[in-house]
């Protein structure tokens, strides 16, 4: 095979047509685009390019010839599987938390006290600081399942602005997912930048709330500009969201009740992410002991999905008592949406996984090893790449910490490394598009198409990402800190 149909650059490109084309061109449904793609990545990666891949990754060299030896279907099969052990039972049960919350009027009593608390106008910033809050421990796409019923509901109530409802939930999630621990991303980071975990916890939330807050100024514009309906969904349609919210609030759930199935995986995740940072010795007992175990076994995001959905469905089920309702027939129907997600989320992240084994990483180290440009940008450029590259912020974060490790513990910095690790952070949010399983989850969850996701929430991550490196380089020059 020609060299250049091995570098991992060319074979990049290539997936990248075959996505693209495949949805916009072809009109293929998304999943079999993604798949596609990840047949064409898998047929042009040599083997010894996934051999390198797996022993950078810490495997041995049995291990690593033996993942070389595959068939194209095994790895693209383990790639989409290892995606499904991360996120299937998530989407499964927060397509029947929100259809759940829809029908049995939860959404529409958490709305209603929204509504009265702060009034219509405040309502999009208080989703912003909501989703910044609850994805510090929280995963990105489980803010996003908590969250978005929430954005339809309250826009057929006022009648206008989903996508500035949307749009705001996104922008806190995001930002909170990049800069601050314990998220995975920023957790590691911290430590390979030998950064202070407490220092980045801070730094990382003033950043953070700076960040979002221009990609909620930009959501703004963009809402003024561009009309995105409320669409029609298995999970949540339009009729029986209204029908909803013309119920009197005697015949709704009370906000204690309507709250449990988002505040229960919340408390309890971040709690276990608590505890697990806090350790420092031997194991609790006694009567601490217990409340500990009680808060590890729900604090995985799994169970604390599972039981949220269990009390979903309970809420539902008491509102509807002796009225004649189907609930298995409701609940194959939230199953349906959630499938759809699933296949669609897996095939990205086996696209991914596979672009990954093409060594693309240890490409772009290569190809900046002697960039002559300042750090901090140099930084932000390399996360931007790698997460445009592969779809993956968590890893784009792992990447760029990895690659930029050794320049943080030289000694020379005029400046903490903590700015390094910041650049890293808004750069990972460069550019989120079809190779990244966040993105299908959003166009699901929202019922964006693929071009209003393009034009709406992967612009609105380049702002984010560029206000953040100015305000960076700023900081970098006024409080250098070294």
């Amino acid at each position: 095979m020609p060299v250049l149909f091995s570098d991992p650059i060319f074979i990049l490109f290539l997936g990248v047509v075959a996505v693209v084309g495949g949805i916009i061109g072809l009109k293929l449904h998304p999943f079999l685009a993604m798949l596609l793609a990840a047949f064409v990545v898998a047929f042009l990666t040599p083997a010894a390019s996934i051999e390198q891949f797996a022993l950078s990754k810490g495997g041995t060299a049995a291990a690593a010839l033996q993942l070389s030896k595959k068939s194209i279907g095994e790895r693209i099969a383990t790639e989409f599987g290892n995606t499904a052990a991360k996120i299937g039972i998530l989407i499964a049960m927060a397509a029947i938390i929100g259809k759940c919350m829809l029908e049995s009027g939860a959404a529409e009593r958490i709305i209603r006290s929204i509504l009265r608390a702060i009034g219509i106008d405040k309502a999009p910033a208080a989703f912003l600081v909501s989703s910044f809050f609850i994805g510090i421990p929280v995963f990105f796409d489980t803010v996003i399942f908590l969250m978005m019923p929430l954005a339809k509901a309250i826009s057929l109530r006022v009648g206008r602005n989903y996508l500035l409802f949307v749009l705001s939930i996104i922008a806190g999630a995001m930002m909170a997912n990049s800069l601050v621990p314990p998220a995975p991303g920023p957790l590691f980071l911290a430590g390979a930048m030998q950064i202070p975990v407490g220092l980045m916890i801070v730094s990382g939330s003033i950043l953070g709330i700076i960040t979002a807050t221009s990609g909620y100024l930009f959501a703004r514009w963009l809402n003024r500009r561009m009309e995105i309906p409320v669409r029609d969904s298995l999970d949540a349609k339009i009729e029986d969201i209204r029908m909803v919210a013309e119920k009197e609030d005697s015949q709704l759930p009370s906000l204690f009740v309507s709250l449990l199935p988002v505040v229960f995986p919340v408390f309890f995740i971040c709690a276990d992410t608590f505890l697990n940072l806090s350790k420092d010795g031997a194991a609790p007992t006694g009567l601490a002991g217990v409340l500990t175990s009680i808060v590890h076994f729900f604090g995985d995001k799994n169970i604390a999905l599972m039981t949220a959905g269990i009390l979903a469905m309970a809420v539902v089920i008491y509102q509807k008592w002796g009225k004649g309702f189907d609930m298995s027939n409701f609940i194959q129907q939230a199953l349906m949406s959630g499938g759809a997600i699933i296949l669609i989320t897996c095939a990205g992240g086996a696209f991914g996984g596979v672009i990954q084994q093409t060594g693309i990483s240890s490409r772009i180290a290569a190809m900046t090893q002697h960039y002559q440009m300042a750090l901090i940008p140099l930084s932000f450029i390399i996360a931007a790449v790698v997460r445009t590259a592969q779809g993956s912020a968590t890893v784009a974060l792992i990447t760029a910490s990895g690659i930029l490790a050794g320049m943080a513990s030289n000694g020379g910095l005029t400046f903490h490394p903590l700015y390094l690790g910041l650049a890293i952070g808004c750069g990972a949010k460069l550019v989120p598009w079809m190779n990244d399983p966040g993105f299908w989850i959003i166009c699901k969850m929202s019922n964006l198409t693929e071009r209003e996701a393009l034009k709406t929430y992967a612009p609105m991550g380049v702002v984010m990402g560029v206000t953040g490196l100015v305000f960076i380089m700023i900081s970098a020059w006024l409080w250098p800190m070294a």
